[in-house]
């Protein structure tokens, strides 16, 4: 297993963005602190001055929100696909490959802050790219409620491929972070009902919410990493797994079987608490027989691919996710 190097440090920009910003006290924030707290960090995120950390949208794809009409609740997705004269066929093609992404952040984010990677993919690909704007984690909302948002739009855009523009046979899911765990976690549900999917790209991703998650020696390391702490990750886990509940049946490093799955990419930041967790899911994903790259980027963050503007290694990561995709999506 890989170590980062004692003298490794976080790019120059992120370390200016975290003496900027300041942090709430995350083990004393009551629920409406939370909401406020997201809901500032959100709008945030989703302004014009956030683009030159979060990354500009690619000009070959075109973005909008669609309403996702599920039976027992509407969920927003943010849709990008290739405008008209670019790509193969362009905006109007009917058959692009589909790929579904999830956000990271947990208790906070949006499919805005994504637009950069999301954009680029669905404009190079080409492709549809379906963002999920899932429920957010709060004391009312744990990570099922996330894992059953990813899971039920990539349902629903499968059966309805046709209204979307896309090819259901030519399906992926990729996530950030949390995102990731809920991409993860649809890959095994996939296997479960038969729904095909080429590939799954998980960035950064939290595998392991149990307490032996927590006892990695890239969680001690780095828990006070510029862009997530062991204090956002203790408040992540109180708030994914209720008391009462197990959490091992939303840590996908615990699935009984990872066998036949469909082929990963995994992406570590090295400068990451959660580094550790990507390398062993990686690694049991192989022991079970299914494919999986794991590729480490030195320096780098945890999030940092929705942070382009600070951290350089996020365009070469693009780069990997579009070819790993694009070789699992054609033909």
């Amino acid at each position: 297993m890989s170590e980062s190097t004692a003298t490794e440090r976080p790019p120059l920009g992120i370390r200016l963005v975290r003496v900027l910003e300041r942090k709430p006290d995350w083990s004393a924030m009551t629920a409406g602190e939370l909401v406020a707290f997201r809901d500032a960090a959100n709008r945030k995120r989703a302004s014009r001055p956030a683009r030159l950390i979060t990354g500009f949208p690619d000009r070959g794809a075109t973005t909008r929100w669609r309403e996702v009409a599920l039976p027992d609740r509407s969920l927003r997705v943010r849709v990008y696909r290739p405008s008209a004269g670019r790509g193969v066929g362009g905006a109007d093609r009917a058959g692009l490959p589909l790929v579904l992404h999830v956000h990271g952040g947990g208790f906070v984010g949006t499919a805005v802050q994504s637009d950069w990677v999301n954009s680029h993919l669905a404009a190079r690909l080409p492709a549809v790219v379906v963002s999920v704007e899932h429920r957010l984690l709060d004391p009312e909302t744990p990570l099922s409620a996330a894992a059953d948002d990813g899971w039920d739009v990539l349902q629903h855009v499968v059966r309805h491929a046709a209204q979307w523009g896309a090819d259901p046979t030519r399906t992926a899911v990729f996530g950030e972070s949390t995102g990731a765990m809920v991409t993860a976690l649809a890959a095994i549900r996939a296997r479960g009902t038969g729904l095909l999917l080429r590939a799954q790209v998980l960035v950064n991703p939290p595998v392991d919410l149990t307490s032996a998650g927590f006892e990695h020696a890239s969680m001690i390391r780095h828990a006070d990493s510029p862009t997530l702490t062991m204090p956002q990750m203790r408040l992540l886990q109180r708030l994914a797994v209720p008391p009462g509940t197990d959490p091992r049946a939303v840590s996908p490093l615990y699935a009984d079987d990872l066998s036949g799955l469909a082929p990963a990419l995994v992406v570590v930041p090295t400068i990451d608490p959660l580094a550790d967790h990507g390398r062993c899911y990686a690694e049991r994903l192989r022991a079970a027989g299914t494919p999986a790259r794991l590729t480490e980027y030195p320096g780098a963050t945890h999030s940092f691919l929705s942070m382009p503007g600070v951290v350089p290694q996020a365009k070469a990561a693009r780069a990997e996710i579009a070819e790993f995709l694009r070789g699992a999506l054609t033909g």
